[in-house]
C-alpha cells in the first residue's frame, strides 16, 4: 500500500491515514495558492475531486477486495464527476473564476483577517472537513468480512436518488441562468431574476438539500459495516451541515439585497427541506 506518513496520528499505517496525510499536503498548497493569487476558490476547485481520491486510496489499500468499499468509492467518484462538470461549465476552473461569495467575505473581514481565515478555515479547515465527511469508508474498510446487506442497498438507492435530484436542480439553475444571460445580452427585460420553478418551487436550495442528504446517508455504510450507530465518522456530515447553514444564509442575504422580491420567495418557500420551515 502506498503510504505518506507525514505526521504521527492514530490512523497512521492505514489507507485512510494516508488520505489524511495527503489532505494536509493539499491544504498547505491551497493556503499558499490563496496567499499568492489572492483568490480563495482553490478549495472550491478541489471540493469535488478530493473525496473520490481519498476513497480510491482506501479501495486500493484493500486491494479492491471489499464490495462495500468498492460500492462507496463508485458512488463518491460518480458524485465527484458530476459536481466537477457542473463547476467547470460555470467557469470555476478558469482564471478569475472565484465564487462571488468570497468577495462578500473579503469585504467584511479585511486583508489581515482574511489571511487568518485562509490559513485556518478556508484551507486546512475545509480540507479536513472534506476528509472527515468521507471517513465512513474507513469504518467500512476495517471490517472487510462484513457482507453487503439490505442497509447498504437501501443507502446506495437513496444516495442515487439524491444525486439525481441534485443533478436536476443544478441543470434547472444552469438553464435559467443561461436564459437570463442571453436575455440581458439582447437587451430584453428579465421579469423573474431568480429561479422559483421546478425543484426550486419546493425548496430555495434543493441542491443543498440533496448534497447534505447524500453525505448523511453515506454514513449508513459505516453503520452497516460495523453494526454501530454512533461513531466518530459521523462528525463529517454534522460539520458539513454546520458549514452549509451559514453559507446558505450568506447566499440568501446577497440575493435579498439584489432582488427585493426575493423576500416574498423566502416567505412562501422553505429554505432547505421541502415542506419544512424554520423561520426564513
Amino acid at each position: 500500500m502506498f503510504e505518506i506518513n507525514l505526521i504521527a496520528h492514530p490512523l497512521r499505517g492505514t489507507p485512510f491515514g494516508t488520505a489524511l496525510d495527503l489532505c494536509l499536503i493539499v491544504a498547505a498548497v491551497v493556503w499558499l495558492l490563496g496567499v499568492v493569487t489572492r483568490e480563495y476558490s482553490w478549495i472550491d476547485r478541489l471540493w469535488s475531486i478530493c473525496p473520490g481520491v481519498y476513497c480510491l486510496i482506501v479501495a486500493a489499500g484493500t486491494d479492491f477486495a471489499s464490495p462495500r468499499v468498492n460500492l462507496m468509492t463508485a458512488l463518491v467518484v460518480l458524485w465527484g464527476a458530476r459536481l466537477t462538470f457542473n463547476f467547470a461549465r460555470k467557469g470555476g476552473y478558469q482564471p478569475g473564476g472565484e465564487d462571488y461569495r468570497w468577495t462578500a467575505v473579503r469585504e467584511r473581514t479585511g486583508p489581515l483577517a482574511m489571511q487568518v481565515m485562509n490559513l485556518t478555515f478556508i484551507s486546512f479547515g475545509q480540507m479536513l472537513l472534506i476528509w472527515l465527511f468521507t471517513s465512513p469508508i474507513h469504518q467500512a474498510s476495517v471490517r472487510i468480512p462484513a457482507p453487503l446487506g439490505w442497509l447498504d442497498y437501501a443507502t446506495a438507492a437513496v444516495f442515487l436518488v439524491l444525486l439525481a435530484g441534485e443533478t436536476a436542480a443544478d441543470e434547472q439553475m444552469w438553464r435559467f441562468q443561461q436564459d437570463k444571460k442571453h436575455r440581458i445580452a439582447a437587451g430584453e427585460e428579465v421579469a423573474q431574476p431568480f429561479l422559483t420553478s421546478g425543484l426550486y418551487r419546493y425548496s430555495r436550495h434543493p441542491n443543498y438539500f440533496c448534497e447534505l442528504g447524500m453525505w448523511w446517508v453515506f454514513y449508513l455504510f459505516g453503520v452497516s459495516a460495523s453494526g454501530v450507530w454512533l461513531h466518530w465518522t459521523g462528525l463529517g456530515f454534522i460539520l458539513l451541515t454546520a458549514l452549509f447553514i451559514p453559507s446558505m444564509r450568506l447566499t440568501e442575504k446577497i440575493s435579498a439585497s439584489k432582488y427585493p422580491a426575493y423576500r416574498d420567495y423566502q416567505a412562501t418557500t422553505p429554505a432547505l427541506i421541502p415542506g419544512l420551515r424554520f423561520g426564513r
